[in-house]
């Protein structure tokens, strides 16, 4: 290892310094300038490469037969990985699109990519916009202060992603619950088991997050048996119905689909929705810019939003074959960590990367990936943010912080946990 790479190989696999993202993104700035490709072997963990530019993540991720996701698709502390092999004779909990390489990558993408295609995402549209009116008129009622995060951007993008999936209004708390214990797993405020994570107790905390997907496999189950006697015009009737190569789609790839759905449906455009507006509220020559233009300027103020915030910080990869990358040699087997947090605030890439710029463009952010494994729900997310933030934006009349804002302790997915506001209609 570089000297640079001991300094912080312990920083970017730590989640509480995510929920720092000045010292996050110094630690990034730190390796893009010195050692772009580094080897890291921080303590608990099994050695990677960290891919902290750009074009880098870019490099790798279109070449998804050299570089795939089937080994390793997250980074896990190496008690973790071997808890799930013992358990699951595999690396994975669950199997999802994140998870799967092609050929059955393409398959399984292939069963519900039609909902979430440009133009019939656009057919939601009134729909979208009934649901964005609704949680700012909440907003109003409030009486000019709420946590942002907490009473709006958690439940927003979750009624979307609901009724698209299919899940009734009423069983949203359950899912918003499940989402929050997923992928907040490294946080004492949404762990299923705080005690165990206090304690670093591996066996506890696993068999906490066991807990929670199997939560969400006994919910989808009983929605698989209505879907499948009930057809409906919805996601989850795909699922439950979908086959692969004439064959029906198998219970756990079926189970694990509704979760990456739900899950990553919510809480990515939960964390940009909420990034975007604390960031304005932190730059406010940046917010009134954007109060004196909400329609036209949503979209470039959405697209920065997503570059700000990068709900998902990183996913891994791993290398089929040797290949020479930035006079680095990455072996066969050797796994490579896409640190897109830093891909988004490369200084080659993007004027005055550490500003929000509302009116930013051209923006590369590289938040939704890139090349075969792009987000399936990209349009979807742009959509609900550009909506809420004009429904927002061109009612209130002032916007303020009212306390100190927090973020998630996550390596994976995440953004703001607490965002107090003031404001007046």
């Amino acid at each position: 290892m570089s000297e640079t790479a001991r300094t912080y190989a312990d920083q970017i696999t730590s989640p509480a310094v995510y929920a720092q993202p000045d010292e996050l993104h110094k630690a990034f700035a730190a390796l893009r300038a010195n050692d772009p490709l580094a080897w890291l072997e921080p303590e608990g963990f099994r050695p990677f490469w960290a891919a902290t530019k750009h074009q880098d993540i870019m490099e790798i991720s279109r070449q998804n037969k050299l570089f795939t996701n089937g080994e390793r698709e997250i980074l896990s502390p190496v008690a973790t990985e071997e808890q799930v092999y013992a358990i699951m004779g595999g690396p994975h909990l669950v199997r999802t699109l994140v998870q799967m390489d092609d050929p059955d990558h393409f398959k399984f993408r292939h069963l519900t990519q039609q909902w979430f295609l440009p133009q019939n995402v656009r057919q939601r549209s009134e729909a979208v916009k009934a649901i964005a009116r609704e949680f700012v008129d909440k907003m109003e009622d409030m009486g000019g202060e709420c946590d942002f995060v907490n009473d709006i951007a958690l439940y927003y993008p979750l009624r979307v992603i609901m009724q698209i999936l299919g899940v009734p209004k009423e069983d949203e708390p359950l899912m918003l619950k499940l989402t929050q214990e997923l992928f907040g797993a490294a946080d004492e405020d949404y762990s299923r088991d705080a005690d165990a994570l206090g304690q670093k107790d591996v066996a506890a905390g696993l068999a906490a997050m066991q807990s929670v997907v199997g939560d969400f496999f006994a919910y989808f189950t009983d929605i698989t048996k209505d879907r499948r006697a009930n057809p409906k015009d919805d996601v989850a009737s795909v699922i439950a119905n979908g086959q692969i190569d004439g064959e029906p789609i198998g219970e756990f790839e079926a189970m694990s689909y509704y979760v990456i759905v739900a899950a990553a449906g919510h809480d990515t455009t939960s964390a940009s929705t909420a990034g975007g507006v604390l960031a304005m509220l932190e730059a406010r020559d940046q917010l009134d810019k954007f109060m004196a233009d909400p329609q036209g300027l949503s979209r470039t103020t959405v697209d920065e939003a997503i570059r700000w915030t990068t709900p998902v910080k990183h996913f891994m990869r791993t290398a089929q074959d040797d290949y020479e990358l930035r006079g680095n040699t990455i072996r066969k087997g050797e796994s490579i960590m896409l640190c897109y947090s830093s891909g988004n605030r490369d200084e080659e890439v993007f004027d005055d990367p550490f500003s929000f710029k509302v009116d930013r463009s051209p923006n590369k952010l590289i938040s939704f990936g890139y090349g075969g494994h792009m987000c399936l729900g990209m349009h979807l997310a742009r959509l609900e943010m550009m909506t809420l933030y004009e429904e927002l934006f061109s009612r209130v009349k002032s916007i303020e912080l009212a306390g100190e804002p927090k973020h998630i302790k996550t390596t994976f997915v995440g953004g703001p946990k607490s965002v107090p506001i003031r404001y007046k209609f």
